[in-house]
């Protein structure tokens, strides 16, 4: 009998057990997907964020971000405005996408635009994920006038947008004071406002809403701190260095009040929070980086130039106080969030009914806690200097083959034009890249020459042109002539 009773007590405790572990497998798996927020600032390297180090400025707002949770090391973007956006949007490198080169689609025109029927895209992606949709700030890869549905088009629910500088259309270029911005309902001046007020606005109404029970995917590609160089609602400066520091501390402030707008929503706790810029510093600004003078690095592909700031938060999530050395670029954002989402991708999406190649990988392991490095053996940026041009044929590279840069946390292979390898960097010991070791290369570093060489060798020998079928002729179209090469204006 008491043999009996505790068989029954034993198999009762372990039936009691196994139940525990289903329900909470079961509440694991069904625990619902984060809000998203992804900040990106527009020029700014890390010589301007004191979290990393910055000596010329104090940015609390941001460094607080980073307390909270991972400041990045080794992230890299594209050293241009169209190359980054398209291949954060995307998923893939330039020489994919094609938008190797910057091109202005509002300014130049010439039938460009981002084609969603023939491109991955980051906002359908997470419409697709069962997230509400939200963008404000500088997107400049559509012309509204000719596409007014891009955005929707794109997978993003609501929108509030500066144009880009529309030929025809002075009033077009201000983003800052007075701004020229494009909602649902049409574009217009906004008198006596600053533009980076409306556009936080925007965005924090867009985290009150309660309309539904939907995550949030909020992008937030600032406009700040590109030029021109301006004064803030909260400081007056009279050169340019002054009106960069202002503008700044406005990026940060703002930062701040997106966070607390998160809090007095009562959703901060469950929001993934990503904080990072496009490329670096405009090269018109120098800044000191723990007591190193850095010049802006914009257009170019040395470290001020690509290797940007790059905060992660996720409250009860992600660990506080973290700094990391994985090895993450641009191409790993997509399916990061599809991952977060749940809509964990393959190496391919399908896109219009074909499947396209994804060159990023997840790195949300690292964003859960589950590990503390990447996928990633090397990273890559390309698309430094210069514009692309405009033929019959439609916006076209400068180059067959654009110049390239791989990096494993300690060394740097640059490949030119011609598909060379040009230069090998140990940035452990060179950060300043001041000391080309190819031609000296020791047996550890001959070994990651190879590795890095044999890697750009896996690319197309041909690099992509922008994928889109042309917008009808409009009257600000650039000019095709034999000088129609948009890089000499």
């Amino acid at each position: 009998m008491q043999r009996d009773r505790i068989l029954s007590a034993l198999v009762l405790s372990l039936l009691t057990s196994l139940l525990a572990l289903i329900s909470c497998q079961q509440e694991t798996t069904s625990e619902k997907p984060p809000h998203i927020l992804f900040i990106m600032v527009d020029d700014l390297g890390k010589e301007w964020v004191s979290s990393y180090g910055a000596d010329s400025i104090s940015t609390p707002h941001i460094d607080a971000l980073a307390k909270s949770g991972v400041r990045f090391e080794n992230v890299y973007c594209m050293p241009q405005c169209t190359p980054t956006r398209l291949t954060l949007l995307t998923g893939q490198y330039p020489f994919r996408h094609g938008w190797v080169n910057h091109w202005d689609v509002p300014r130049w025109g010439g039938g460009a635009h981002f084609d969603e029927r023939q491109n991955p895209s980051l906002g359908l992606v997470m419409q697709q994920a069962g997230y509400s949709t939200c963008i404000a700030g500088k997107w400049q890869i559509d012309d509204f006038r000719v596409e007014p549905d891009a955005l929707q088009k794109a997978g993003f629910d609501q929108w509030c947008m500066w144009t880009g500088g529309e030929t025809g259309i002075p009033e077009s270029d201000e983003r800052y004071q007075n701004p020229y911005i494009y909602t649902s309902e049409g574009s217009k001046t906004y008198p006596d406002q600053f533009g980076p007020d409306i556009f936080r606005d925007f965005i924090l109404d867009f985290i009150r809403e309660e309309k539904n029970d939907k995550p949030k995917f909020i992008y937030y590609p600032m406009v700040l701190t590109h030029t021109p160089f301006v004064n803030t609602p909260d400081e007056v400066a009279d050169d340019k260095i002054g009106k960069h520091k202002a503008m700044v501390r406005y990026t940060d402030k703002i930062t701040g009040e997106i966070v607390q707008g998160l809090k007095d929503a009562g959703i901060h706790d469950e929001t993934l929070i990503i904080w990072t810029t496009d490329n670096g510093t405009t090269g018109q600004i120098t800044g000191h980086l723990n007591g190193v003078a850095v010049k802006g690095g914009k257009a170019k592909t040395m470290e001020s130039g690509i290797c940007v700031p790059f905060i992660a938060s996720w409250p009860n999530r992600l660990a506080a106080g973290q700094a990391s050395n994985a090895l993450i670029d641009f191409t790993d954002l997509l399916p990061t969030f599809a991952d977060i989402a749940g809509a964990a991708l393959s190496d391919e999406i399908l896109v219009g009914g074909d499947r396209q190649k994804l060159d990023g990988f997840s790195f949300a392991p690292i964003l859960r806690g589950e590990k503390e490095t990447s996928q990633r053996k090397w990273i890559m940026s390309m698309g430094g200097g210069n514009y692309a041009k405009l033929t019959s044929d439609g916006v076209e590279n400068q180059f067959m083959y654009r110049d390239r840069v791989l990096r494993t946390e300690r060394y740097k292979l640059n490949i030119n034009a011609e598909k060379k390898p040009s230069k090998f960097y140990d940035l452990q010991n060179d950060p300043a890249e001041l000391t080309n070791r190819i031609d000296s290369l020791n047996a550890g570093e001959r070994e990651v020459f190879d590795f890095l060489v044999e890697a750009a060798e896996s690319f197309p020998n041909r690099d992509s042109d922008p994928r889109y079928a042309n917008n009808p002729p409009q009257p600000w179209d650039v000019e095709i002539t034999a000088e129609a090469e948009v890089w000499k204006k």
